[in-house]
C-alpha cells in the first residue's frame, strides 16, 4: 500500500514527531506502508512518519541491503562535517548543498523492540540525519544558507506550475 508523501507547505511537516510508546501491530504495518512508499519512489533512500502524514517518531531507509524500521532515533554523538547534496520526497526535484556530520551515533529501538546504538559514517550518517530532521520538523532547506534557500525555493515553485501544467 503506498501512503500518500506530504509536500513542502504541509504544516504537519513542521511538526515535532512524538515518541513511540509501543511497537504494537499499528506501528509495525505503517513500517510496512512505509517500506512499500519507499519503494515506489526510485533512487530514494530514507522516509520518515512525519512524511507520511503521522507524527510518529520513525523512520525507515533502504540503502541497498532491503528497508530497515528505525523507531524513537535520537542521535547522541557526531563528529566532522562536510558538505552534502541531497534531496527530498516532500521537496521533489530540488536539490541543496547543506552541513552533515561525517560520523554519527544514534539511539534507536528496532521494530521488534530492541534498544540499539548504531554507528554510521559517511552517506549512511546523512541519510540517518536527514530523516531525524523531519521527526523533528525540519527540512532540507532549513539547514542550508539563505542564498541556497532562496534557489531552493524558487525551484521548487517552478518545478509544483510545471507539474500543475501538465496535469490539466
Amino acid at each position: 500500500m503506498n501512503l500518500e508523501i506530504r509536500k513542502l507547505g504541509d504544516l504537519l511537516l513542521r511538526e515535532r514527531s512524538r515518541e513511540v510508546e509501543e511497537i504494537d501491530v499499528e506501528i509495525k504495518g505503517l513500517i510496512d506502508a512505509m517500506g512499500e512508499t519507499l519503494h515506489s519512489s526510485p533512487g530514494r533512500v530514507g522516509l520518515a512518519a512525519a512524511q507520511v502524514g503521522v507524527l510518529k517518531r520513525l523512520f525507515v531507509y533502504d540503502v541497498g541491503h532491503g528497508v530497515r524500521g528505525v523507531v524513537n532515533p535520537s542521535i547522541i554523538d557526531s563528529e566532522g562535517e562536510k558538505e552534502c547534496e541531497e534531496g527530498c520526497l516532500s521537496v521533489p526535484g530540488v536539490f541543496v548543498s547543506l552541513p552533515r556530520y561525517e560520523r554519527i551515533k544514534m539511539r534507536c529501538e528496532t521494530p521488534s523492540g530492541h534498544n540499539i546504538v548504531i554507528e554510521a559514517q559517511g552517506f549512511l550518517a546523512q541519510v540517518f540525519q536527514h530523516e531525524c530532521d523531519h521527526l523533528d520538523g525540519l527540512l532540507i532547506i532549513d539547514r542550508c544558507d539563505e542564498e541556497e534557500r532562496r534557489r531552493a525555493l524558487e525551484e521548487y515553485q517552478d518545478l509544483e506550475l510545471q507539474r500543475e501544467q501538465s496535469s490539466a
